[in-house]
C-alpha cells in the first residue's frame, strides 16, 4: 500500500562507509575487472560493492577504475585499431561488423595522423570521415586523398569503406554502423594520441546525410559534426540535440538533388531560432552556398569544428530520443533511461531536456509528435513540421553526478516537470562509478553519484518524493541526521524515519 507523506524527500542510503583504506582493492580489483569483461561481451552482470569515495578520494579512484577498464578492453578479443603512423603511409585494415547486424560486411579503413609526423606525447583530434554514395572503391580512395591534403586540420583521420553497397546498406547510420563508431570512440578513448574532447564526425553527400543523423544521435561523444552537400530531414535528426557541440552544414544552393538544398536552409532557420532561446548552447556554421551544386568547397568544415572542444558535462542539453535504424540510445551525457517512457516512436519520441544551476537540477520530460506541414512534391520529402510536446508521466531516469559541476558536500535539489521532487545529501559510490565507466565508455563519465528518479511514481503523488540517491550517504561529509529521538545517528535503514535539517526523512521501506 502507497504511504502518502509531505515530505521534503525521501531517499533510502545503502552502502558501508569509507575508510582511510584505498576505495579499489586488491581483492576488489578483480571483481571490478569481471564487470567490465562481462560488460563488453553484452552481459548482464553488475558489480555491487557500495564502499562510500571520500570526496578527497574520488579522483584517485576515478584513475584506478580507468586503469581497470583499460586493461579490460585490451584484453578484450577483438579487432583492434593499430597504432597510430602518418596517413602518408596509407596504412589500412579493417572490422568485421557483427552478421546479426549485417551479413557479410567486413568495413576496412585507413587510420592515421596526416601531420607531418607524429609527435610523442601529443593529443590530436580524431576525425571521423564518411565519404559518398559513388562506387565504394573510388569514393574511399577519394576520401584518403582529401583527408591528406584538403580537410587541413592536423588530426587523426579514420577513414572507412562501406561494407556493402546495395540498397540500405549504404547508409552510415545503420544499427550496424553504429555498433562500429561506438567501437570506434571506446578504443580511441584508450589511445595516447587522441583528444577525448575533441572527435568530429564529418562527411559528404551520402557521408552528410549519415554524420548530420548520427550527430544528433551521439552528441554527447562529440565536440562537432560537419556535413557537407547534404541535408536530411529534421525528423532523422533534430537540431535540439546538438546543443553544445559545433555543429557545420554546407550545401550548395544548386543542390536541389533529394531537397539537400530546401532541407539545408530548414536547418539553418531552425538552429538560429534554438539559438536565440538558448544563447550560446547552438553554434552552428549553416550556409547555403550561392551559385554552387552539389560540389562544393570542402575545405572550411574542418577547421571551423577544430576550434571547438567538447563539454562533457553541459549545463544544459536537450535529448530528443528517437529511433535510427532500430537502434535507440538509453543515455545521454549525465542521463540514463532505466525503464524507457516510450518504446515506439509511432507513439511519439521522449525527450529529455535538463538544466542546471549550481546544485539544482530541473528536468521536463515530454512527449513530442510531429505532424508534416511541407513534403516536397519531386520526392515526397518531409521538410517542415509542426512539433507538438505534453508532459510525460511514466518511465525511470538515472541522473548521474558528478564533484566537479556538483559540490557534494551540499544538498543536491531536482525539479521535476516543474515540481521540487528531491532536496538532500547524495553520497557517493564505487558501484556507481564502476556501472557508469561501463556504461558509458568514456574517461570523461565516470560518476562516483546518481540520483534515480520514478516519473511516474512521482506524477502519481506529486507530494511524496520518491527519488532514490542510489549513492550511499556519506556521514563524514554531509549534514547530521538524527532519530526521531533527537540522538544522532551515523547508518539510516530501510523503513527508519530520521530528521535532517529540520526535515522529516522517510527511508523508503
Amino acid at each position: 500500500m502507497k504511504k502518502t507523506f509531505t515530505l521534503l524527500f525521501i531517499a533510502a542510503f545503502t552502502g558501508n562507509p569509507a575508510t582511510s583504506q584505498d576505495i579499489v582493492t586488491e581483492a576488489n580489483t578483480s571483481a571490478i575487472y569481471e564487470t567490465f569483461s562481462a560488460s563488453l561481451s553484452e552481459k548482464e552482470v553488475s558489480f555491487n560493492e557500495t564502499t562510500t569515495i571520500p570526496m578527497e578520494q574520488i579522483a584517485t579512484t576515478r584513475d584506478k577504475v580507468w586503469s581497470i577498464w583499460k586493461s579490460a578492453v585490451e584484453n578484450f578479443d577483438e579487432e583492434k585499431l593499430f597504432e597510430v603512423t602518418e596517413l602518408e603511409k596509407r596504412e589500412k585494415s579493417s572490422w568485421k561488423l557483427p552478421a546479426h547486424l549485417e551479413a557479410n560486411a567486413t568495413m576496412p579503413f585507413y587510420w592515421g595522423c596526416n601531420a607531418v609526423e607524429v609527435e610523442p606525447d601529443t593529443k590530436y583530434p580524431l576525425f571521423l570521415y564518411m565519404h559518398g554514395s559513388g562506387d565504394k572503391n573510388q569514393e574511399w580512395e577519394t576520401g584518403i586523398g582529401l583527408s591528406l591534403r584538403r580537410f587541413y586540420s592536423p588530426g587523426i583521420y579514420f577513414v572507412p569503406q562501406i561494407p556493402n553497397a546495395t540498397g540500405e546498406y549504404y547508409r552510415w547510420a545503420t544499427r550496424s554502423k553504429q555498433w562500429a563508431w561506438e567501437k570506434l570512440l571506446r578504443l580511441a578513448f584508450l589511445t595516447d594520441e587522441v583528444d577525448a574532447n575533441k572527435i568530429y564526425f564529418f562527411g559528404i553527400s551520402e557521408g552528410a546525410y549519415g554524420s548530420q543523423r548520427l550527430a544528433a544521435f551521439y552528441a554527447d561523444y562529440l565536440a562537432g559534426a560537419g556535413p557537407m552537400a547534404g541535408g536530411e530531414p529534421l525528423r532523422n535528426a533534430p537540431m535540439e540535440n546538438v546543443a553544445n557541440i559545433a555543429f557545420s552544414l554546407r550545401t550548395g544552393e544548386l543542390d536541389d538533388g533529394f531537397s539537400r538544398n530546401e532541407l539545408t536552409q530548414k536547418a539553418l532557420e531552425v538552429a538560429d531560432e534554438l539559438q536565440k532561446q538558448h544563447p550560446g548552447y547552438y553554434n552552428h556554421f549553416i550556409e547555403v552556398i550561392e551559385g554552387d551544386g552539389h560540389s562544393i568547397d570542402y575545405r572550411p568544415t574542418t577547421p571551423w569544428l577544430a576550434e571547438y572542444t567538447r563539454d562533457p558535462h553541459p549545463d544544459y542539453f536537450f535529448w530528443e530520443n528517437y529511433d535510427m535504424y532500430g537502434g535507440r540510445r538509453t543515455g545521454f551525457y549525465n542521463l540514463r533511461v532505466i525503464e524507457p517512457s516510450l518504446t515506439n516512436d509511432n507513439q511519439g519520441r521522449a525527450c529529455y531536456e535538463m538544466n542546471r544551476d549550481g546544485n539544482t537540477v530541473t528536468l521536463d520530460v515530454k512527449k513530442v509528435t510531429y505532424t508534416t506541414d511541407y513534403a516536397e512534391p519531386k520526392y515526397g520529402i518531409e521538410i517542415d513540421f509542426t512539433k507538438k510536446y505534453e508532459t510525460i508521466t511514466k518511465g525511470k531516469v538515472r541522473l548521474y553526478l558528478n564533484e566537479k559541476e556538483y559540490d557534494l558536500t551540499q544538498p543536491v535539489k531536482v525539479v521535476l516537470n516543474g515540481t521540487e521532487i528531491f532536496n538532500g545529501m547524495v553520497g557517493t559510490n564505487l558501484k556507481t562509478m564502476v556501472e557508469s565507466c561501463a556504461y558509458y565508455f568514456d574517461p570523461e563519465r565516470l560518476f562516483p553519484a546518481a540520483i534515480d528518479i520514478d516519473i511516474e511514481e512521482m506524477s502519481a503523488a506529486p507530494t511524496t518524493s520518491i527519488v532514490t540517491a542510489t549513492a550511499p550517504h556519506n556521514t563524514a561529509t554531509s549534514t547530521a541526521i538524527y532519530g526521531l529521538g533527537g540522538r544522532q545517528v551515523q547508518d539510516i535503514h530501510e523503513g527508519g524515519i530520521y530528521i535532517s535539517q529540520g526535515h522529516t526523512v522517510l527511508v523508503k521501506e
